[in-house]
């Protein structure tokens, strides 16, 4: 008879052959802890491409928001020289080109406040992707026998 290669496969059901010393009970806990780490790494994977999408929409309404603040700015620029007597104001009155430049001041904050919101979602899903990042390197860490670490282990273990 052939001898086995000191090398293993990937497969599951070869590695419980190749130790006979496993009881039944102890392999489908070994098939349990595997299938929850598969479904975990989706889930985390999952989590990803949402905050992924969630960074790309908040990215363009951030460039949505910019051009209409360049086109805010530009209207107000023209509606200022208009209030000074610089560009010809036409059929405007006076009262009526004040009450246009605090309409176009009042969405201008609101613009800006609006833009705030948005960076700060941005700021929350860079913390949660750091978050998730972090678990992961824990979980990686933490799977290591604490017999196997040495003490740098052990403190970058305790720094996570």
């Amino acid at each position: 008879r052939k001898q086995a290669p000191e090398y293993s496969t990937s497969s599951s059901d070869e590695e419980f052959e190749s130790k006979p010393s496993l009881t039944p009970k102890a392999k489908r806990a070994i098939r349990n802890r595997r299938k929850l780490e598969k479904e975990t790494k989706q889930l985390i994977k999952q989590e990803e491409l949402k905050r992924l999408h969630k960074a790309q929409a908040v990215q363009r309404q951030l460039e949505e928001l910019e051009e209409r603040q360049r086109a805010l700015e530009k209207f107000g620029v023209e509606l200022e020289r208009e209030l000074r007597g610089e560009a010809d104001s036409g059929t405007k009155d006076e009262n009526q080109m004040l009450h246009e430049w605090f309409e176009l001041v009042m969405e201008k904050n609101k613009l800006m406040r609006y833009e705030s919101e948005l960076l700060i979602i941005a700021q929350e899903l860079e913390l949660e992707d750091h978050q998730s990042r972090l678990e992961q390197k824990l979980r990686e860490k933490m799977a290591i026998d604490d017999s196997l670490k040495d003490e740098m282990d052990l403190n970058e273990e305790d720094e996570i």
